[in-house]
């Protein structure tokens, strides 16, 4: 029995399907503050799947009777609230953590496999691409909480024998991502333009950061239960760096038109240049991401057919 942990939210959701699709029997814990039951509706039909309304930092134990293996993607995701209110942030992202971790305890969940940031806590590295070994250096409360977790699931795994793998991701995309949120510039740009609006760019738009296919993070996350054995963080990406200014050039080519863009004050707690080595994961699994350009084509596809 696998549980999932913000399972209605884009990557979760995509996790739940391909882990029901491989014959697992799936629980999802969901509290629907971002997360949608519509990402949700083939896996309702799925007589292998029950979903769970509730919190992190408060839910009933009893959804953990039976659970080996817990996939832990909820969390407060947003940089910008992270810095504009910290204290939200910590409480969902390292109490409800916390608290995930030791009800699993008690539960004997066998092992966790943590949904991390790459993008996050490495903060401005002085090394490019940034490896599992960089110093960890957050410049944002977010980037903070997220390593923090990491740095429990260490402890308790010391203290109880919890195994846990953190995967790092890069800054992920793809179908299900909300174009109306606050993370996620490629769904972000892609909403703003299929209602012919312009992208929107904070600062000069050089930024760098290593955008990563949700199909890609799924199978890398999947890999976790049983192939990813020689270490306990992985980083997943691309290992390629591409700019904000990047994304704009792809999407003229993808819709065959002059976008352009309209640059507003840089955001504080933004990473200026990431992106990830990825050789870890490539040396493990057969892992060969999309490129840029080959993956928001994907995501462009799943918008026309969601259209029509």
């Amino acid at each position: 029995m696998i549980l999932v942990t913000g399972g209605a939210g884009f990557i979760g959701s995509n996790l739940v399907d391909e882990l029901l699709k491989q014959g697992y029997e799936v629980r999802v814990l969901d509290n629907l503050t971002t997360g949608r039951m519509e990402n949700l509706s083939n896996a309702v039909k799925n007589n292998k799947f029950k979903f769970y309304k509730g919190d992190l930092r408060d839910f009933d134990n009893k959804i953990l009777k039976d659970v080996e293996i817990i996939f832990h993607l909820a969390a407060q995701i947003d940089v910008r609230k992270s810095v504009e209110n910290p204290v939200y942030d910590m409480d969902i992202n390292i109490k409800g953590s916390i608290n995930l971790i030791q009800q699993a305890i008690n539960s004997n969940v066998k092992k966790i496999i943590y949904s991390s940031s790459g993008g996050a806590i490495y903060g401005e590295p002085s090394n490019l691409p940034a490896d599992e070994n960089t110093n960890i250096k957050p410049i944002s409360p977010y980037g903070a909480s997220k390593f923090a977790v990491e740095c429990y699931l260490h402890t308790f795994s010391k203290i109880y024998g919890l195994k846990y793998t953190a995967m790092r991701y890069g800054n992920v995309y793809g179908k299900r991502q909300d174009p109306l949120g606050e993370a996620g510039v490629i769904a972000i740009f892609f909403g703003r333009v299929s209602q012919n609006n312009i992208p929107i760019i904070f600062g000069d738009g050089n930024q760098t950061r290593d955008y990563v296919g949700v199909d890609d993070v799924v199978k890398a996350n999947i890999a976790a239960v049983d192939k990813l054995k020689k270490y306990q963080e992985y980083n997943v990406g691309t290992g390629k760096e591409t700019s904000v200014n990047d994304l704009v050039i792809v999407m003229e080519k993808i819709f065959g038109k002059k976008i352009g863009a309209v640059y507003e004050k840089e955001r504080a707690g933004e990473v200026k240049r990431i992106y990830l080595d990825i050789k870890r994961l490539q040396n493990e699994i057969n892992f060969k991401p999309d490129d840029i350009e080959t993956g928001m084509k994907k995501v462009y596809e799943w918008m026309q057919n969601q259209n029509k």
